[in-house]
C-alpha cells in the first residue's frame, strides 16, 4: 500500500539539496530582516524584531503538526512523526503551561485540525474523521466523514469558511507525476457532513495548510514545489485559493513559457526546499514588528518568515523576509483568541507564544 509522505519526502529532499548544492547555505543566526536589521533575542531561545516576547505555551509535544482553538479557549495539537507507524495523536493542552494530554490515539498522519458546531474534524491519512461529545478526557463518538481513494496524496491542512464548508488540501502521490486522481494536487471543499464534495483549486503539487484574512473571504495557502529539477528549483510559494483555478502541475512551476501562461501568480515567493508549511494572517495584534502580515513557517530552515501583504487589482502581493528565527523545524502556526502567535516546533517538541510588548 502506498502511504504518501509528501511534505516529509519534500523536507528530506531539502534538507540533502541544501547540505550538497553550494548555491545555497541554511540561514545563521542571529539573521536580519529585509532592511539588514539585526534581528534580537526575544526569549524562549528565538530571535525577532525588538518589540516582541517569546515564551514557551507547551512542550513535550514532539512532531506537532497542526493547531486548533476549540468554543472554550483550549489548545488542539496534532502530532505527525516522520514515518507513519500508527501512533500518531491528537492532544490537549488546557491552558498555557498546563501539561499536554493525549485524547486521540492511533493515528496516520494527521496534518489538519478544525472545530466544527464541537466537533474536532481530523485530517489524516485518506480520510477526514469528525470526533464528537467531549466529556471526561474523551470523545464519545467518531466517524469518518470523507474517504479519499487509496494513494491519493497527503492529506493537509484543514479550515472552516464562513460559507459553512471545510476545505483541506490534497498533495498530490509524487514529485512531478500526472496525477490518477482529480482529488489530487487540489484545494477541495465539502459540507461537515461529508457531502458536496468538490474541487476548488488544482493543480497544486502540494497546498499544504490555510488561513483566512480577518473580515474577508479570501484565502491563503502555503505551496511546496517540485523538488527534481536541481538548479531550476522553484521556490516555495504563498498563494491564493480561488474557485477554478487550475496552478498547472506538474508542467508549470512558476517558469516563464507557455505552461504558465493561464495559471495565478503567487502572493509571494519564499525559500526553495523550504517546505513551507504553517501560515498566520496578522493584522496589527502584533504591533509594528509584525504589521499586516502573512507569517509563514520554513520547517527545512528553522524560520517564521514575514510576508507584508500590499492588496492589488488581482488580490495580494509581498516579499519574503525573515521574522522569528532559533526553531529546529516549525510547522503549525495559528493566532490565539487574544491575539498572540502559535509557533509549534516539530523538531523540538515546544510551542512558542510569541507577544507584542
Amino acid at each position: 500500500m502506498l502511504r504518501p509522505r509528501l511534505l516529509f519526502a519534500a523536507i528530506l529532499v531539502g534538507v540533502l539539496a541544501i547540505a550538497c548544492d553550494g548555491s545555497q547555505t541554511p540561514k545563521a543566526a542571529p539573521p536580519a530582516d529585509a532592511t539588514g536589521s539585526p534581528l534580537t533575542a526575544i526569549g524562549a531561545g528565538l530571535f525577532g524584531p525588538p518589540g516582541l516576547n517569546a515564551s514557551a505555551y507547551a512542550t513535550g509535544l514532539a512532531h506537532a503538526s497542526a493547531f486548533a482553538f476549540d468554543g472554550d479557549g483550549r489548545l488542539w495539537v496534532a502530532t505527525a512523526d516522520f514515518e507513519d507507524t500508527g501512533a500518531d495523536g491528537v492532544y490537549l493542552v488546557s491552558s498555557a503551561g498546563a501539561s499536554p494530554e493525549q485524547i486521540i490515539t492511533g493515528l496516520h498522519t494527521p496534518l489538519g485540525l478544525a472545530w466544527v458546531d464541537g466537533a474536532l474534524y481530523v485530517a489524516s491519512k485518506e480520510r477526514i474523521e469528525a470526533y464528537r461529545g467531549f466529556a471526561n478526557g474523551a470523545f464519545a463518538s467518531f466517524e469518518t466523514v470523507v474517504a479519499f481513494p487509496e494513494g491519493v496524496g497527503e492529506v493537509n491542512g484543514l479550515i472552516l469558511g464562513a460559507d459553512g464548508r471545510l476545505r483541506v488540501g490534497i498533495s498530490a502521490p509524487c514529485d512531478h507525476c500526472v496525477p490518477q486522481s482529480e482529488l489530487s494536487a487540489a484545494v477541495l471543499s465539502f459540507l461537515p457532513d461529508g457531502s458536496v464534495l468538490r474541487v476548488e483549486a488544482s493543480g497544486i503539487r502540494a497546498p499544504i495548510a490555510f488561513a483566512y484574512y480577518p473580515g474577508t473571504d479570501d484565502l491563503f495557502m502555503t505551496m511546496n514545489h517540485r523538488d527534481d529539477l536541481e538548479d531550476a528549483t522553484p521556490p516555495d510559494w504563498l498563494g491564493l485559493v480561488r474557485a477554478g483555478d487550475d496552478w498547472g502541475f506538474p508542467d508549470c512551476y512558476g517558469q516563464p513559457d507557455a505552461a504558465c501562461d493561464n495559471a495565478p501568480k503567487p502572493v509571494a515567493a519564499l525559500d526553495p526546499h523550504a517546505a513551507v508549511s504553517g501560515v498566520a494572517i496578522v493584522t496589527g495584534g502584533l504591533g509594528d514588528a509584525a504589521g499586516k502580515a502573512a507569517l509563514v513557517a520554513e520547517w527545512s530552515f528553522g524560520d517564521v518568515m514575514r510576508i507584508p501583504l500590499t492588496q492589488t487589482s488581482g488580490g495580494y502581493s509581498g516579499s519574503s523576509e525573515p521574522f522569528i528565527t532559533g526553531f529546529d523545524q516549525p510547522m503549525p502556526v495559528t493566532l490565539t483568541p487574544d491575539g498572540a502567535l502559535l509557533v509549534g516546533d516539530w523538531g523540538s517538541g515546544t510551542i512558542y507564544r510569541i507577544t507584542s510588548e
